[in-house]
């Protein structure tokens, strides 16, 4: 569902986010991207990404217990 509001710019092309989508979005995050588009722009809010999550998830089809048997696979060209 989309929430339209019309914000006036100051003198320097400036508006104010609303408040509510600041909370909800941004919460504790001072910066954005704008992507300018031909007739509009997006704003989308940069958010901390928590790489951890993936630590464990990267499969690269060997076995890690033998460090030794995992270096000459990865290091080896075929």
């Amino acid at each position: 569902m989309e929430d339209v509001e019309v914000r006036k710019l100051d003198e320097h092309g400036r508006f104010v986010i609303p408040s509510d989508w600041r909370k909800k979005e941004l919460k504790e995050e001072r910066e954005v991207f704008v992507i300018k588009r031909g007739g509009y722009l997006k704003v989308i809010p940069k958010k901390r990404v928590d790489l951890t999550a993936f630590f464990d998830s990267a499969d690269l089809g060997v076995n890690l217990d033998d460090w030794q048997a995992f270096e000459k696979t990865f290091y080896t060209v075929e």
